[in-house]
């Protein structure tokens, strides 16, 4: 009788495992490579000639490409509060990194909105999310949204805390309390994929989300020395020439291909979503997003405008494409989507799920419109002839049409994103009325949302100087 009760005990354990990874089986791995400051053209699948991507090439191959993906906020921490919330930055009042009035005082027309530098708890993160649903979630490299994103779902951090850039530099000692130092001369960017990697091998057997979340390609500008002496030595593009740069990008990438490496290895390949993004536009001084008009911190195609692929084994089809204006606030509800995880009772998710192109790349979203608020100011990169890389703006974009309204005077400029890529021809006059709807429908949101709008005058600007 003992032996019986022993042998249907093993019975049921048995089952019970089976059906669990049965269950792990059904429900893929998600890896989000989130990169910082790389712009739209810097990988080779997005046109550039001369940066190096061979591991990011082939994975275009495999994957989905999204020619009009976009970042929800112009420069890192509101795009990354955008991200991890699911909402857009007049929800969570993250709008730029640090203080919001920035430049010269005297050139400052009006006291910009208060900015929080924090993401707030009451905010429920993807990581959160998919926890409760089952997943191990590790956010490896740079967070910028508090002290420590193991408060706000995350089982692992390696590397991250509220610092937007590598206090130490990109070589050990790194001077980061949440990244022991490796022995001299190790270069971050190859120390956080070791990490990674043995993250994908300590939970092989069970569902896992890794946002491996590199501080690169982000100033200050440091590289491995033979790989800058490889783009010294390589004759300069007629679109990018930045032998450092190019450098960083080349270890970005050799990054990506040790991943996905690791995934097949362990035959984790075909059960796991991978997502390759960046927070945002380039950074204008070492690279140049052409022919999109601007650079990070600018409310321009080619601040927000970023590269996006996703490759989900058995759904996307290989080197397909879609021209599907989409922004990273889509990430959440697609994730939730693709893993069956439910989404939060009585949360606000402002992106829609990405499943359907994904399973058909000529299928098209519901009608909707984008929108970008950001009511600070950016003071201007060196050599810029304008006095700021933005002043406070609203910005929405539906269909082909891109509306900015900008806070200090009123002024607005209408762009067709499809004709006019570059922003070259500001259509406010000869498209009344398309400017008129656009407008209502921007006002109409930043009500929706409680936007803050800033309207009170700066006492210490001086005009006409």
């Amino acid at each position: 009788m003992h032996r019986i009760l022993v042998l249907a005990c093993l019975f049921c354990w048995m089952s019970g495992l089976l059906q669990s990874l049965a269950a792990a089986e059904g429900r893929p791995n998600i890896v989000l490579f989130f990169i910082d400051d790389l712009g739209w053209r810097d990988v080779g699948f997005m046109g550039s000639d001369f940066y190096e991507t061979p591991h990011l090439d082939r994975l275009a191959q495999d994957s989905m490409r999204f020619s009009s993906a976009y970042a929800a906020a112009p420069n890192c921490a509101p795009s990354r509060a955008c991200l991890m919330s699911g909402q857009y930055t007049p929800r969570h009042g993250v709008y730029t990194v640090g203080d919001p009035a920035r430049g010269n005082d005297r050139y400052r027309k009006l006291v910009p909105a208060k900015n929080n530098v924090v993401l707030a708890d009451r905010f429920v993160t993807i990581a959160e999310t998919l926890s409760k649903g089952g997943y191990q979630c590790a956010s490896i490299g740079k967070w910028h949204l508090g002290k420590d994103p193991r408060s706000q779902g995350f089982q692992v951090n390696i590397a991250g805390n509220q610092s937007g850039s590598p206090r130490g530099g990109y070589f050990s000692p790194y001077k980061n309390p949440q990244l022991s130092n490796g022995a001299p001369g190790e270069y971050l960017t190859d120390r956080l994929t070791d990490e990674a990697c043995t993250f994908i091998k300590d939970n092989a057997k069970s569902p896992f989300f890794l946002y491996l979340t590199h501080y690169a390609v982000h100033t200050p500008l440091q590289a491995k020395e033979k790989y800058k002496q490889h783009f010294q030595e390589k004759p300069p593009g007629k679109l990018h020439q930045h032998t450092t740069y190019a450098a960083m990008v080349k270890s970005m990438d050799d990054s990506i291909g040790r991943v996905l490496t690791t995934l097949k290895e362990l035959k984790l390949d075909e059960n796991t979503v991978i997502v390759f993004t960046s927070d945002n536009g380039g950074y204008g001084p070492a690279t140049t997003m052409k022919p999109l008009r601007g650079s990070k911190g600018m409310l321009y195609e080619g601040g927000i405008r970023v590269p996006l692929l996703v490759k989900w084994p058995g759904v996307t089809q290989a080197g397909s494409s879609s021209e599907e204006p989409v922004i990273n606030l889509d990430l959440y509800p697609t994730f939730l989507d693709i893993t069956s995880v439910p989404v939060p009772q009585d949360y606000q998710l402002d992106g829609e799920s990405l499943v359907s192109v994904l399973k058909d790349p000529q299928s098209r979203l519901k009608k909707r419109a984008l929108f970008w608020h950001f009511p600070a100011y950016l003071q201007k990169y060196q050599g810029m002839q304008q006095r700021f890389r933005t002043t406070p703006v609203s910005v929405i974009r539906q269909g082909d049409w891109k509306l900015l309204e900008y806070f200090e005077d009123g002024h607005r400029e209408l762009y067709n994103t499809r004709s006019d890529i570059g922003e070259s021809m500001n259509l406010i006059d000869s498209q009344p009325d398309k400017a008129a709807a656009l407008t209502e429908e921007l006002h109409r949101w930043q009500k929706q949302v409680n936007a803050a709008i800033p309207s009170e005058p700066n006492p210490r600007y001086q005009p006409g100087d």
